[in-house]
């Protein structure tokens, strides 16, 4: 129970100070760095290392041994001693099953097993235990509270988490999972690009009215989303993108052109698949500033000129291009409509990506904030406008993807097309297909296509203890509850008789 001090001398309430401790924190749970971030005399802040220079904090954690683990930049130099051990990327993990991640597990050099259990969350083997990647993140969560508690010498349990705009349902589930495992209550998921937008304070004043895309590309993800931004309310009209895309992927294409140039014998020697990863992502990074870039790895020089790596990744630029054209096409406007391109992700530093989207949209880019930052400035002010400090602006958000039942026939029903605005409530009328049935079982989807099986199954139920009638007499309310997390729960009820059952999906990929 909240006390409330009276001055009893006056017989008033008394002036008190907010604690630190009320703080919500903001943080960006990236695939190759995270952030948190607060609000400072009013402006977004982010937390820097103890020596007051660094504010990123590699994803990466290295076991020691299963109660020893180290977070962040003393983890990076174990890729290479102890590869086995150490854990980069997870958020490429995060609500996926083994067979989504399949193709792409020789690149990991930690263990992904398989638990032949269908559609159940990935596992990490780190020696005798094995980890989910909610767990996982949850150990780079609870680094960032420590670090802000340091600073502000306050305990900290309540924050704003960001996502990839094109996260999915169980996406978002395991990133509020992780929060929990963390000690934190996420008391929203925001889609990363408005909070970018809130970071360059578009928006913040009133009369403010522009059409932004804002045009994500980080370390694993890519999305693209198109935002009206009036009177203080943030529209997401559309959003498009590839939560299998990015710097990792420029990185891979430099670490497979020198593993065919030179022959290199990369199976089961983990130690040099991540020499070979950091070099050459070190030869990335340095195109920004230099046109070639030359590394002696296991006795043999490895180069590569600016030329020949914009040549091996035109392909994947290309893709992010076909991902703004269909956000575009979504939030029915052209090119012509967009007032304002923003620039998030480290990877948009890269000059083959900034030239082409500034030709595609036909405009001067907006890069000013340090692109790394500006997700976890966005989101220390989404949670000061939670703590009630900032009335004046509204977020409203879009789901990703399309939301429906299995129907007859194995084809998919949609209840909540993709793009909608949210939070949304919306039902349909469904009814038995056999005589006396008495029970139905609904199964929840995400997805275009129009089988489900092409789709993406959310979880089930069963509604039991229909009354006995003939086929087609029952009527059965199907309804959806998206919540501004995008996260759902479904309604079924028998009008006739009353009977109903509210089930929220936690998918198969959640946490028990």
């Amino acid at each position: 129970m909240a006390k409330i001090p009276i001055d009893l001398t006056k017989g008033a309430l008394k002036e008190v100070e907010v604690p630190k401790e009320n703080v919500i924190i903001g943080i960006d749970l990236g695939t190759t760095n995270s952030l948190v971030a607060y609000m400072l005399d009013g402006k977004p802040t982010v937390v820097t290392d103890h020596v007051g220079k660094n504010a990123l904090v590699p994803s990466i954690i290295h076991f020691e041994s299963a109660d020893s683990v180290i977070v962040g930049q003393d983890a990076i130099e174990k890729l290479i001693t102890d590869p086995e051990n150490t854990i980069f990327s997870i958020k490429r993990l995060m609500g996926k099953s083994y067979q989504d991640v399949e193709d792409y597990k020789r690149f990991f050099s930690y263990q992904v097993i398989d638990n032949e259990v269908e559609d159940s969350l990935v596992k990490i083997r780190i020696k005798d235990k094995f980890y989910t990647p909610i767990e996982l993140s949850a150990k780079i969560l609870e680094q960032l509270k420590r670090r802000i508690e340091k600073t502000l010498g306050a305990e900290v349990n309540r924050a704003v988490i960001t996502v990839p705009a094109y996260f999915n349902d169980a996406q978002r589930q395991a990133t509020r999972d992780a929060g929990k495992l963390a000690g934190l209550d996420v008391l929203r998921i925001v889609n990363e690009p408005t909070a970018a937008s809130l970071a360059y304070g578009i928006g913040l004043d009133a009369e403010d009215t522009k059409t932004v895309a804002v045009y994500d590309l980080g370390g694993g993800t890519f999305d693209i989303s198109i935002l009206k931004i009036e009177h203080g309310i943030f529209e997401v009209l559309a959003t498009n993108g590839d939560t299998f895309l990015g710097g990792d992927d420029f990185d891979r294409a430099i670490q497979e052109y020198w593993i065919e140039e030179h022959n290199f014998d990369t199976d089961n020697n983990a130690a040099l698949t991540q020499e070979l990863r950091l070099a050459a992502e070190a030869a990335k990074k340095s195109f920004t500033k230099k046109a070639t870039f030359e590394t002696t790895i296991n006795g043999i020089i490895c180069k590569m000129t600016k030329v020949q790596f914009e040549r091996l990744v035109e392909s994947l630029v290309q893709r992010t291009l076909s991902s703004c054209k269909n956000a575009l096409k979504d939030a029915e406007l052209s090119i012509e409509d967009i007032d304002e391109v923003i620039m998030v992700g480290g990877s948009t530093r890269m000059d083959l990506v900034q030239g082409t989207i500034s030709k595609f949209f036909n405009k001067k880019l907006n890069n000013t904030l340090n692109p790394d930052e500006v997700v976890a400035l966005g989101a220390a002010v989404q949670a000061d406008i939670l703590a009630g400090n900032n009335k004046d602006i509204l977020l409203i958000d879009v789901t990703p993807l399309s939301l429906g039942i299995e129907t007859v026939g194995g084809l998919m029903d949609t209840i909540i097309a993709r793009n909608t605005k949210v939070p949304i409530k919306a039902g349909r009328q469904y009814t038995t297909s056999v005589d006396g049935q008495k029970n139905l079982k609904v199964a929840v989807y995400q997805g275009e296509r129009d089988l489900v099986a092409d789709n993406r199954k959310l979880g089930e139920f069963v509604l039991r203890g229909i009354p006995s009638m003939a086929a087609g007499i029952p009527k059965i309310e199907i309804h959806f509850l998206l919540n501004a997390d995008g996260i759902l729960k479904v309604r079924a009820k028998e009008l006739r008789s009353g009977v109903e059952q509210t089930v929220e999906m936690r998918s198969p990929y959640g946490i028990s």
